[in-house]
């Protein structure tokens, strides 16, 4: 095989993340983006001595697996979704045994095995959103184009380019308003040829919608996000907005001023358009103030499942102070409060800390401090005895320099929530080393259509 050379086969299976495999001339050909079961014709792109990668141009043969018709006009060029075609049921099996795998070998790895060789800990299969489409309550548009020099679109990234932009007002993902919001938003702006940021020449002013949606409250906070090249009055589009017949209502309408040269959505200044610069959502009986930036499970629906779950896994700790590590916004330490002495969030967000601590006298929780800090420093700060620790941290897993520091408190129990599994495991081989062994685990679906899954893990310290 030589890169640039065109093949042929089929996908005998998906590993985590999208990593579709073929085997061919005795190598094994890493192809994303497509489905078990699928012939595909592909292009070599990448070529190691340990790897061959290839681009996908072409599915060739539709997969046992497909089953439906997919539900949104953009698919399958869209990059939001990838298993419309799946059943949810299949979903749920292909997600569960990918992350049963990559358990199995970390754990194996560090040394938590049966006689026979089988890794030994109790893995719990996967729970399932109990809504398949419309669950997202945030979602990052794009302004851009679908090809170089076409007209405006605002939507999501096409499969595999950092680049081009379809429009996507018929997404599947969200509730209906957002999908009205976003063709609104980009009707006003190709009628009024407002130029979009571009990534490479850092030149233009529309860079991001970014809508946020109660799923239970039904309020939307709405945040355009551009560069300060340009000045525009953005009242009639406000007045449009406001106008719409939604099924929830617009609680606040944001401009939000961001310069930085990378691709994320941030503010360098934020001006209220309209209302407020925040929402509420229900979790468990329990309100939460969520805030532009502030981090909130995408999925309101399955992260109830999730933190039932969780709180499940932490069992009676009643007597017990219990450390809430990237807490967010405090969802989770909240919902572990019920079952604990005390329960300490640390959150390096400030503006998430003070949602947290809001949410609490809110909800009248007593026993729940938030501290604002980085987990690593603040932990060699905490006065209080820990317990028990519940780990929620970014994608990329716990910082290498935090996790020895973990380990040493040496509790008897810890609850590590993971959305990244391959971070998740990786951090398990430590934790198995540094004498704690994984009692059970399961994964919940937060993330239905996407390769994204949800992992719960109990770990217990060893028996000296």
């Amino acid at each position: 095989m030589k890169k640039g050379e065109i093949y042929e086969g089929y996908i005998e299976r998906i590993d985590f993340p999208n990593k579709g495999r073929v085997f061919l001339e005795g190598q094994q050909v890493t192809v994303k983006n497509g489905i078990p079961g699928q012939k595909i014709r592909f292009q070599i792109n990448k070529k190691r001595k340990d790897r061959v990668e290839g681009r996908l141009l072409e599915v060739l043969e539709r997969s046992p697996l497909e089953t439906r018709e997919p539900v949104c006009g953009e698919f399958p060029a869209c990059g939001g979704c990838m298993y419309q075609t799946m059943s949810y049921e299949s979903q749920l099996e292909m997600k569960a045994h990918q992350v049963k795998d990559l358990l199995d070998t970390a754990i194996c790895a560090g040394g938590q095995k049966k006689e026979n060789g089988e890794p030994d800990y109790i893995f719990e299969g996967i729970k399932g959103s109990p809504r398949e489409f419309a669950y997202r309550n945030k979602m990052e548009f794009s302004f851009g184009d679908a090809c170089k020099g076409g007209p405006l679109t605002l939507g999501l990234h096409k499969k595999g380019s950092t680049y081009d932009v379809v429009d996507t007002w018929d997404c599947r993902l969200v509730h209906p308003d957002m999908n009205r919001i976003v063709e609104t938003t980009g009707t006003y702006f190709r009628e009024k040829n407002t130029s979009y940021y571009h990534k490479m020449q850092h030149t233009g002013y529309l860079r991001h919608l970014l809508l946020r949606r109660g799923n239970t409250t039904g309020e939307i906070l709405v945040n355009l996000v551009t560069t300060t090249q340009e000045e525009m009055d953005l009242k009639p589009l406000v007045d449009r907005l406001l106008a719409l017949p939604l099924e929830g209502r617009i609680v606040g309408i944001l401009h939000i001023l961001n310069d930085s040269l990378s691709d994320v959505v941030q503010s360098d200044e934020t001006r209220i358009l309209f209302g407020q610069d925040y929402f509420y959502e229900e979790l468990l009986g329990l309100k939460f103030k969520v805030t532009p930036f502030s981090f909130f499970q995408p999925n309101s629906y399955g992260a109830q499942v999730l933190y039932e779950t969780v709180r499940s896994y932490v069992g009676d700790t009643k007597d017990q102070v219990v450390f809430d590590l990237y807490s967010g916004t405090g969802t989770i330490g909240q919902i572990a409060s019920a079952v604990a002495k005390k329960v300490v969030g640390v959150e390096i967000v400030e503006e998430a800390v003070l949602a947290a601590r809001e949410n609490a006298a809110q909800n009248g929780i007593t026993n729940c401090e938030f501290l604002a800090g980085d987990v690593l420093k603040v932990l060699d700060e905490i006065a209080d005895k820990l317990d028990f620790i519940i780990l929620d941290p970014p994608r990329d897993g716990i910082h290498a320099k935090a996790l020895p520091k973990i380990i040493d408190y040496g509790v008897e129990k810890l609850v590590y929530i993971s959305c990244k599994p391959t971070s998740l495991a990786r951090d398990l081989e430590m934790f198995l080393r540094g004498g704690y062994r994984v009692e059970r685990a399961c994964c919940v679906d937060q993330f239905c259509q996407t390769v994204h899954v949800e992992t719960v893990c109990l770990l217990s310290r060893k028996a000296q």
